[in-house]
């Protein structure tokens, strides 16, 4: 069995920026199994794997490690596949998904998703996150991940978790976050436990951290910069119960897969 397989790095301008990404065109679903052998044998944060149901797309993710309810940047990717590289024409390209209906709306060069909010709720520090941090935060806030507050970006910047530590939490994930110097927040984001060490950049976190941002400063639409070593700038905006989550994506590189009969 041959598949097709594209690398795509989303919220980037330019190869070797942004986050790269996995797309997997499907005709039928796979074993699961074999999806998440594809994914460990990719080694990226994400695979995507789409199934096109006449009306739409289906869509599954999956880490090296697990398959995740929601994936930003990776159906960002997708419906660049779609457009950039498979001819589809469609203004909104809309995915039925474990997270629900999302879709992605095309202007142009520029991606944008639409996310169902997150609000997260405050909670108390876990003793965890000041010790994986050496550092006393200004506040946590729970969703699907920890969100950790800090109140600078040197802060930001500067954090060396202890991953092991962070392993030991009940969540996907923990972002950290604070004001940015030269953008409205600055945020990064660690998932050892999921097999991603840090995430270059990670659109799902921003259903969470948006709401919050909106609730401390009374606004709706925020320039972000994710500041891995790869790092990435987005446009985000709180629309009602959604988020809208816009960048841009560029192709690395496209092949073919091919699968042992054995599966």
């Amino acid at each position: 069995m041959e598949l097709s397989l594209y690398q795509i790095d989303a919220f980037a301008k330019r190869p070797f920026s942004g986050n790269p990404a996995a797309v997997c065109p499907l005709k039928m679903w796979l074993p699961d199994q074999l999806m998440q052998a594809i994914a460990a044998e990719n080694n990226l944060s994400e695979t995507a794997f789409f199934v096109s149901t006449g009306k739409g797309y289906h869509i599954r993710w999956f880490t090296p490690t697990a398959e995740v309810k929601l994936c930003g940047h990776a159906t960002l990717a997708t419906a660049f596949v779609l457009a950039e590289i498979l001819g589809m024409t469609e203004v909104c390209f809309n995915f039925a998904s474990l997270s629900g209906p999302l879709s992605v709306y095309r202007d142009g060069d520029l991606y944008t998703l639409d996310l169902p909010a997150q609000l997260p709720i405050p909670c108390p520090t876990p003793a965890i996150i000041i010790e994986a941090f050496s550092e006393q935060p200004r506040c946590c806030l729970a969703a699907e991940d920890l969100l950790v507050i800090f109140n600078s970006e040197a802060q930001i910047s500067g954090a060396t978790p202890n991953l092991e530590l962070l392993r030991q939490l009940d969540k996907r994930g923990v972002a950290i976050a604070a004001p940015g110097d030269q953008a409205d927040f600055v945020t990064r984001f660690f998932a050892p436990d999921i097999g991603i060490p840090e995430d270059p950049v990670t659109g799902s976190i921003y259903t969470q951290l948006v709401p919050y941002w909106a609730s401390e400063t009374g606004h709706c639409n925020f320039n972000v910069r994710q500041i891995s070593a790869r790092g990435g700038e987005l446009q985000c905006q709180l629309v009602g119960p959604r988020v809208r989550i816009s960048g841009y994506a560029c192709k690395y590189s496209e092949g073919k897969i091919t699968i042992a009969n054995s599966y």
